[in-house]
């Protein structure tokens, strides 16, 4: 009888414990957090998916083509209770450079399996994504570079838009849900929740033994002969109680929130990402203002791509999020978050830059709302999913900025290593392995954090 004790209950703790109890069996699965479940990092998500990933090799579009379709199977089984829908992820530039590299990235992840490039002279054979579910919508990457066809179908982007790359089998979802679909499931399966921290790790001839567990009634020892980390931006740590080593480090993502009530972004539009760089544009009167404070020159050197935003909500929302990575790096994670207080002001300014339309707001900007966590993740951001250390000890963690996302296809693969089943191939590009052996995944020096958000 194995005894699997899990350390963390967000969206990877969760989705280990049920692949291992719901599609593998195991009756005698421990979740351990001193948080309820989904309430740290994994609540502030984005909640969006892809299988947009340009390389060098195909591991990550692999991964999540699998974690696509597992969440897709799960949508149906519960008449799509978290609200998965393909809206896709849209690309848009202004610059002919930025337009030649989404293409010839685009082919690149069609080679490695993201489904095939159609690229439009016009508008005729481009079939829009619906604003709700996930069937029958085109797979793989639309490019459009007609300015007609643009303005047809996206006339709220800047009337310069030179051309757009619509990834198609992509969206968004509730991440909540997702979770709570998982867990309730698991528990229904009996899976238990200790509210406690994990303190050791009790290692008896090279294999796990116990656990031991800091709770409000003390500390006590669980047996267990697998133990899974799954502790998010805390992995390093819980690894360390096992002798562990992570190379792991971290950046602090925020979110803002705010009310568009004049109707600027369509309620059915995708995710739209402005992929060129760009200066916020401060009037004459505030340039002044920034270089006299301290911090304020940053505002006014130019800013990354990647500005993002999408309709949030559903019925007669209103609210769109914003997002906009600047200033991300940290040295460790600390809670609660700090929020950066000029964060909603540079965000809504980007996103006028693709979506002019949004300068209405600069001078009664709506109330904003900022959240925000951590991405913890590997500096060539692949994620570590197998057996680490110790006999019976594995971690699935370093989900960077996709772990809603591959968190189905993440959780499965944990599963089968702990059970004994056959991994994909794809399977050795994430395994805690392969920073200890250059041979084990020769691809790693060429990996890079392209394409995040």
């Amino acid at each position: 009888m194995t005894h699997v004790v899990i350390c963390g209950a967000g969206i990877a703790g969760i989705s280990a414990a049920y692949a291992l109890s719901v599609r593998y069996g195991l009756s005698h699965v421990t979740v351990v957090d001193p948080l309820p479940p989904l309430t740290l990092t994994s609540d502030k998500s984005t909640e969006a998916y892809r299988n947009f990933w340009p390389g060098p090799d195909d591991s990550m579009i692999q991964l999540m083509n699998a974690s696509i379709a597992l969440m897709e199977e799960l949508a149906r089984r519960t008449d799509n209770r978290f609200l998965l829908n393909r809206r896709g992820y849209m690309y848009a530039t202004a610059r002919q450079d930025v337009a030649d590299a989404l293409v010839e990235a685009a082919h690149r992840a069609a080679a490695m399996g993201a489904g095939p490039v159609r690229e439009h002279r016009d508008g005729r054979e481009y079939v829009p994504s619906p604003a709700e579910g996930f069937e029958n919508v085109p797979e793989g990457l639309d490019v459009l570079a007609d300015p007609h066809t643009i303005r047809e179908h996206f006339p709220y982007l800047s009337p310069d838009t030179r051309l757009v790359l619509h990834v198609r089998k992509a969206g968004w979802l509730s991440a909540q849900q997702l979770g709570m679909v998982m867990w309730e499931e698991a528990r229904e399966h009996g899976v238990r929740l200790l509210q406690g921290e994990v303190v050791g790790v009790d290692i008896r001839a090279g294999q796990v033994a116990y656990v031991w567990v800091r709770t409000r009634q003390g500390e006590q020892s669980l047996p267990a002969d697998v133990f899974v980390n799954a502790a998010g931006p805390f992995v390093d740590r819980v690894a360390a109680l096992a002798g562990g080593d992570l190379p792991i480090v971290w950046e602090r993502h925020l979110k803002v929130a705010f009310q568009d009530h004049l109707g600027i972004l369509p309620r059915h539009a995708p995710l739209l990402i402005w992929n060129d760089p760009q200066f916020i544009p401060w009037d004459e009167e505030e340039r002044a203002f920034l270089q006299e404070i301290e911090g304020g020159q940053r505002l006014l050197e130019e800013f990354p791509p990647g500005v993002h935003t999408r309709p949030e909500g559903a019925g007669g929302s209103t609210v769109v999020l914003g997002l906009w990575d600047y200033e991300v790096q940290v040295e460790q994670p600390s809670f609660p978050i700090d929020l950066d207080p000029v964060y909603p002001d540079v965000v809504l300014r980007g996103l006028t830059r693709m979506i002019p339309g949004l300068r209405v707001y600069w001078d009664r900007a709506p109330r904003p709302r900022v959240d925000g966590g951590y991405y913890t993740k590997t500096r060539e951001n692949l994620p570590l999913i197998g057996p680490v250390g110790w006999k019976g000890a594995y971690v699935i963690g370093a989900l960077s900025g996709f772990g809603i996302m591959a968190s189905c296809a993440a959780g499965d693969l944990l599963a089968r290593y702990v059970v004994g089943l056959d991994v994909p191939e794809y399977a050795r590009a994430f395994h805690p392995r392969r920073h200890a052996d250059p041979a084990w995944y020769p691809h790693l020096k060429a990996w890079g954090s392209q394409w995040q958000l």
